[in-house]
């Protein structure tokens, strides 16, 4: 049989008529328009799935991630949220927020204290005795209600972020990756947070809103010290204290710290700001404060017409310890040094007041036009170095200092090395710095809100001061709580407590 060229077959094929298809071959583009294209790109079709993941799972937390837990007397609602400091953050309605630095992820652990059971509450106050028992049992109830977050978070975040893919995507493969992505996500989360846990987040809290006046939730300096190290057994404690504070109808209870802890309240920059007086008097009341350290610029321009603002000292019932400032005149030195109560540090001279002895130094500037400025930083290091000297010999003399005292930052610097801690201002904002050879920097804010000048700039300065915890038989500083006010026209209020520790300033 003879075989028929191909290209004859293929011209024959070419006029015989072809049977109509089904499917017909779509017109070729122009070679003059660009062929168009349906697929995106691919970074395009990543961030839209990581934005269905995201919002999906956000979505899903909010509307289903919640989970009522009752923990000790208290009924309590707690839910995970999206963070980008991560931590936890208890609202003990109508007292204020306690905020806990507990881990570092990208989601937070909200606790809102919906209210006391009435019943459980009052078996409480009938039956004192079973206060012991309440660790235990807000500990078990901690427990079951993280696991049954965690189980409901999953839940949440896996069921928001598909039905949102579904949504957008109407393709089920394509909803159930932003599920199974979501749930990944969370994973990494907890994962992230269990490795960063900080068990002791607790003895650091800050606090906000009515409980500022409440720093007794979480003990004294002593028991911070040495009893606490389990954040659980922490939290319960925190639920038997605010179990006692809702009993309290009206008022908070008085801070109660512990009898063998000398508390210090350190105040600066007080700047002629009347209102400094009713503070300070405030928190020697409720922190009962056994010694105020005032670090310098108490006047403005330490004219004689100025010296009556100082008058109110002498009322505040405890001694006052105090160095001059940059502010401060001489006259105002001598005018505080006539007073009972007040002790006047300067050119290195020490006294124990309190059972502390301080050592202190005034500034060697004075510069009451704040249009000058300070010739140099070498005059304060001068001064600095005649206060390291001064502290040097009371130690040979077997007297040594525990806390020395200077206004400028440069000049209290200079004792590095020769006292544990040393306590400054002028900068009008709080910091604490551990010194290469061991000691301790505290700088005060502005007690006084910077006084006149808080009202220059676009916001108010906020009013700082601190109570320092000293141990009465070491002398060394325990804890200390950070206080910081709203300035001028404000009403905030927030305490945050911190611990001398290895890693920390």
């Amino acid at each position: 049989m003879a075989r028929v060229p191909v290209a004859a077959l293929n011209r024959i094929r070419s006029l015989t008529p072809q049977r109509p298809t089904r499917r017909t071959r779509p017109a070729r583009p122009s070679p003059l328009l660009p062929e168009p294209t349906n697929r995106p790109h691919p970074w395009a079709r990543a961030l839209g799935m990581t934005a269905v993941v995201l919002v999906g799972a956000w979505l899903g937390l909010l509307i289903v991630g919640n989970v009522r837990a009752p923990i000790g007397p208290m009924n309590t609602t707690m839910a995970l949220r999206p963070s980008l400091t991560g931590g936890t953050k208890i609202n003990i309605s109508p007292l204020g927020v306690l905020t806990l630095d507990s881990h570092a992820a990208p989601v937070r652990l909200d606790v809102n204290v919906d209210q006391l059971d009435p019943v459980r509450s009052q078996a409480l106050v009938d039956h004192p005795e079973r206060l012991s028992g309440l660790q235990d049992e807000v500990t078990r109830d901690v427990e079951h209600g993280t696991l049954d977050l965690a189980l409901r978070s999953c839940v949440a975040v896996v069921t928001g972020a598909t039905a949102l893919g579904l949504a957008v995507y109407r393709r089920p493969r394509r909803a159930l990756t932003a599920g199974g992505l979501a749930l990944t996500l969370l994973a990494a989360s907890g994962a992230t947070a269990y490795a960063t846990w900080n068990p002791k987040s607790v003895l650091e809290p800050k606090f906000s809103g009515l409980l500022s006046s409440a720093p007794s939730l979480v003990g004294n300096a002593r028991s911070i010290v040495t009893e606490f190290d389990v954040y659980q057994k922490e939290l319960a404690r925190l639920v038997r204290n605010v179990t006692r504070l809702y009993d309290v109808t009206s008022t908070l209870p008085a801070y109660r710290p512990d009898p063998t802890t000398i508390r210090v309240l350190h105040v600066s920059d007080i700047h002629l700001n009347p209102a400094s007086w009713k503070i300070i008097t405030s928190l020697v009341g409720e922190y009962k404060v056994n010694v105020i350290v005032d670090s310098g610029d108490t006047m403005d321009h330490g004219t004689a017409a100025e010296n009556g603002f100082l008058d109110p000292i002498a009322d505040l019932g405890v001694p006052y310890v105090w160095v001059r400032g940059n502010h401060d005149s001489r006259l105002t030195q001598r005018y505080l040094e006539r007073m009972r109560n007040v002790h006047v540090l300067d050119d290195g001279r020490a006294e124990t007041v309190a059972g502390l002895r301080f050592a202190g130094i005034g500034d060697p500037q004075f510069t009451p036009d704040r249009s000058v400025q300070p010739a140099s930083d070498t005059v304060e290091q001068t001064a600095g170095d005649r206060l390291a000297t001064a502290l040097r010999d009371q130690r040979a003399a077997g007297t040594p200092v525990d806390v020395a005292m200077a206004h400028e930052p440069s000049a209290a610097r200079r004792t590095d090395g020769e006292v544990p801690l040393v306590l400054a201002g002028h900068l009008h904002h709080e910091q604490t710095e551990l010194m290469k050879h061991g000691t301790r920097l505290r700088l005060e804010g502005s007690t006084g809100g910077s006084g006149l000048r808080a009202v220059e700039g676009r916001y108010p300065d906020p009013i700082e001061a601190s109570i320092l915890y000293f141990d009465r038989d070491t002398r060394r500083l325990q804890a200390w709580d950070e206080i910081r006010l709203g300035g001028l026209g404000q009403t905030t209020a927030e305490v945050s407590r911190h611990l001398p520790g290895d890693n920390q300033p």
